[in-house]
């Protein structure tokens, strides 16, 4: 099983830079970064859209632009992979995004890892003009977008919410036909639908979705729909950092563990990161 380490990167944490230098000597396999594009004081959706959740941290209203500190990341760094944990989709300028993903994948040698999600904090989209309740198909077609960027030389899509006509774009990402886009999620019937269609991967938080049976739903679903199950990779972000459990997420068909560290400095995230570290002798 591979391993990874996902933060927040924020102006007052441990930088970008040293976390990825960090993560890499110890020999994790990839650094996922969070993102918000901001936090509007008046809230009425909960934390992560789950009732009676707490307050929201710090953290949340703190965050670095996800692509500029995977950049710095990747100047310091030559194996982890470089991974957003998850990319705003909805909220962004899909032409932007597909040239920003290209770029970084391009300046790192082919170490992305394009994590997404749908997005839950309902005032933070509707500052971007995105309602609720179109998140889903958003986000459907500026992938479907930014995938004829990446793979076509004059690229182009027409939808119901994302218009593009025919262009140029480079670069193209290093990796072919792109980055794996892997999205987040409890992956419900759309979600599944989702995945099937137009990514590489499904990323469940640790602890909160039924990993083992929706495993099996996305296998079936996607048998049915023609494609190999072995395409879709299963990721758990979040995951408790255990051997016990990460042998039942193994026994599941989990192929990679993504544990958190927190928004804090140096002298707080190293210690944390070298106990989880020891994993990685004993699943080798």
């Amino acid at each position: 099983m591979k391993l990874g380490v996902t933060i927040f990167p924020t102006d007052t944490a441990i930088s970008p830079v040293r976390i990825a230098r960090e993560a890499e000597d110890r020999g994790f396999e990839s650094l996922w970064f969070a993102e918000h594009s901001h936090i509007p004081v008046r809230r009425a959706t909960p934390r992560g859209g789950v009732a009676g959740a707490g307050p929201l941290p710090e953290k949340y209203r703190r965050t670095l632009d996800s692509f500029v500190a995977l950049a710095a990341a990747s100047s310091v760094t030559s194996r982890i992979k470089l991974a957003t944990g998850i990319c705003l989709v909805a909220q962004r300028d899909p032409i932007w995004l597909a040239k920003e993903v290209a770029s970084l994948d391009t300046l790192s040698g082919g170490r992305v890892l394009f994590g997404i999600g749908y997005g839950w904090n309902k005032e933070e989209m509707a500052q971007h003009g995105i309602a609720y309740r179109d998140r889903r198909r958003i986000l459907r077609e500026k992938i479907l977008a930014m995938k004829s960027l990446w793979i076509d030389d004059v690229a182009s899509f027409d939808g119901e919410f994302v218009h593009l006509e025919p262009s140029w774009s480079w670069p193209k990402p290093v990796q072919r036909p792109h980055p794996p886009i892997i999205l987040g999620g409890d992956a419900g019937p759309r979600t599944r639908a989702d995945i099937v269609e137009f990514c590489d991967g499904w990323m469940p938080l640790g602890g909160r979705h039924p990993i083992v049976e929706r495993i099996a739903q996305l296998r079936s679903e996607a048998e049915a729909a023609g494609r190999d199950p072995a395409e879709i990779e299963i990721s758990v972000y979040g995951a408790a950092a255990d051997p016990a459990s990460l042998a039942e997420l193994a026994a599941a068909g989990v192929e990679r563990a993504i544990f958190n560290l927190p928004s804090e400095h140096a002298d707080t995230v190293l210690p944390l990161l070298d106990e989880q570290a020891r994993l990685l002798d004993q699943i080798s």
